[in-house]
C-alpha cells in the first residue's frame, strides 16, 4: 500500500508539478476557447448549407460532414502537423491542434444542429413567413432558437467531448495538461502527475457533466 501511495498519490511530487501543470491547464483552457466557438460557428454553417436548396451547396457540405466525422481525430492532427509540411505549410502545434480539431468538431457540430433544425415544426416557420419575417430573420430569430434548445444537452456532451480530445495535443508537444504533466512524469519517474492532471480533468468536465445529466431529466419531465 505504501508503494501504491508514493508512486501514484505523492504530494510532494503533485506540489512540485502543480506550477507546471497549471501552465498546461492555461493552454488547455486557451485551445478550448478556441476550438468550441470555431467550431460552433463552423457546424452552424455547415448546416445551414447542409439544408440550402442549392445543390452544390448541400452536397459539399454533406461530403465535409461525412468526411470528417469519418476520419479518426488523431489521424487527422498527425497529418495536418507532420503531412502538411512537404506541402510548404508548416504549422505551429497550437494551429495545428486548432485547424485539425476544427475539421473534425465542426463536423460533429453540423449534425447535431441539422437535427436540431430538422425538429422545428414546419408551421413555425410558415408561421413567421406569413408575419413578412425574411427567410434569415425565420431562421435568426424563430427557427434556431428552438432548434439550440432542442439539442441543447447533445451540445453540451460534443463540448465535454471537446475538451477530452485536447489531451490529443500531446502527441505534437502542445504544452498542454497532458504534455506538462507528462513531462513532470519523465522527470521524477513518479506517476502522480498523472494522477494529479486526471484530478484537474475532473474538476473542469464533472459540473458540466451533472449540468448536462439535470438538463436531460428536465426535458425528460417536461
Amino acid at each position: 500500500m505504501d508503494t501504491f501511495i508514493y508512486t501514484f498519490f505523492n504530494l510532494d511530487i503533485m506540489a512540485q508539478a502543480l506550477p507546471l501543470l497549471l501552465k498546461g491547464a492555461v493552454t488547455t483552457l486557451q485551445l478550448c476557447a478556441v476550438v468550441i466557438v470555431a467550431g460552433l460557428a463552423g457546424g452552424l454553417a455547415l448546416a445551414l448549407a447542409a439544408l440550402s436548396r442549392n445543390a452544390a451547396l448541400h452536397w459539399s457540405a454533406v461530403v465535409f460532414i461525412d468526411l470528417f466525422r469519418a476520419l479518426p481525430p488523431l489521424v487527422l492532427l498527425v497529418f495536418v502537423y507532420s503531412g502538411l509540411p512537404f506541402a510548404g505549410f508548416r504549422l505551429s502545434p497550437f494551429m495545428a491542434v486548432v485547424i485539425a480539431f476544427f475539421l473534425n468538431n465542426s463536423a460533429y457540430f453540423a449534425e447535431v444542429f441539422r437535427a436540431g433544425i430538422n425538429a422545428v415544426p414546419k408551421g413555425q416557420t410558415e408561421a413567421a413567413r406569413a408575419t413578412g419575417l425574411s427567410p434569415a430573420q425565420t431562421m435568426g430569430f424563430v427557427v434556431l432558437p428552438q432548434a439550440v434548445r432542442n439539442v441543447l444537452p447533445d451540445l453540451l456532451s460534443n463540448t465535454v467531448e471537446v475538451v477530452k480530445l485536447t489531451s490529443l495535443a500531446s502527441v505534437v508537444s502542445l504544452s498542454e495538461l497532458l504534455y506538462s504533466a507528462n513531462m513532470a512524469r519523465s522527470v521524477t519517474y513518479n506517476a502522480s502527475p498523472l494522477v494529479l492532471a486526471a484530478g484537474m480533468y475532473l474538476i473542469v468536465l464533472w459540473p458540466l457533466v451533472r449540468v448536462i445529466s439535470r438538463y436531460q431529466r428536465g426535458l425528460a419531465v417536461t
